[in-house]
């Protein structure tokens, strides 16, 4: 079936960031988002917040800054343990402490994640799995902007500090509607990094490009982590009659879809003619 997932308002192509570690360099980091419309994801392991230690954040500022930004807060390890050193009960042990310690200071529910020191397995993402998390994400780098197979083993675009970001932004915005609709499938541009990293080389001026070259495209939906996750989901969820001549969209979020060509939107709680 010639079916294709479409981000809101249509749109083929979508932008996120995930940023780790919870430092003050994160504030500088979210102003350049916010500045240019920019998206994404903190992840937070919380055994060194509001201790004295290298640049780290009082935690009542820390969650403000957070909160205030219109990105997701994350799972990153209470004691940012490198999960495939670790045995299952200590693994399990430090992703719901800190999942239960965010959900508290937030009031919101944390479902995603970002591998601590990018150790990972499939038996952690099973660990993962089970702990309540439906996205994690790794530090092995694609160069490519396909939607992840296994999100539990999200793998990114690329670092902020590969020697290609500035290449492989060029190729993601040159990307056009093709003539053939099977060549027409979604794009994810996903940026990882430590904003840290900024400081100790001295070299802001690699995201403050990033943003400014990325953002501002009516053909992008810029997301945090979770709502592209969500979003996908939605859309998977979606059933088809046996002639695939109605669909209905069991979830709460409206899904853009290309149908054999046609644009159609399917309402939340909705059944539509596809035809």
């Amino acid at each position: 079936m010639a079916t294709f997932l479409r981000y809101p308002d249509f749109k083929r192509k979508a932008v996120t960031l995930s940023y780790d570690d919870a430092v003050d360099f994160d504030k500088k980091l979210i102003e350049i988002m916010g500045e240019y419309g920019l998206k994404g994801t903190f992840n937070i392991n919380h055994a060194g917040i509001g201790k004295d230690g290298w640049h780290t954040i009082p935690e009542d500022e820390l969650f403000k800054m957070y909160l205030s930004s219109g990105n997701e807060i994350a799972v990153h390890g209470a004691e940012h343990f490198s999960l495939g050193e670790v045995d299952a009960a200590m693994a399990t042990r430090d992703i719901l402490s800190n999942r239960e310690f965010l959900e508290k200071k937030m009031g919101k529910i944390v479902r995603g994640m970002a591998y601590a020191n990018g150790s990972c397995d499939q038996r952690i993402a099973d660990i993962v799995k089970n702990c309540g998390i439906v996205y994690a994400r790794t530090v092995n780098s694609t160069r490519s902007f396909e939607l992840p197979k296994n999100w539990l083993l999200l793998d990114p675009t690329t670092h902020h500090a590969d020697k290609e970001l500035d290449n492989l932004v060029d190729r993601f915005l040159s990307i056009e509607k093709q003539r053939y609709t099977w060549a027409n499938s979604p794009k994810l541009f996903y940026l990882w990094g430590h904003s840290y990293e900024f400081h100790t080389g001295d070299n802001w001026y690699i995201i403050e490009n990033f943003a400014k070259k990325i953002s501002g495209r009516e053909d992008i939906w810029y997301a945090t982590n979770m709502e592209i996750y969500d979003y996908v989901s939605a859309y998977n969820s979606l059933i088809y009659s046996c002639d695939g001549s109605m669909i209905t969209n069991p979830s709460c979020t409206d899904i853009y879809l290309e149908y054999f060509g046609k644009e159609i939107i399917i309402p939340a709680g909705q059944t539509v003619s596809a035809r």
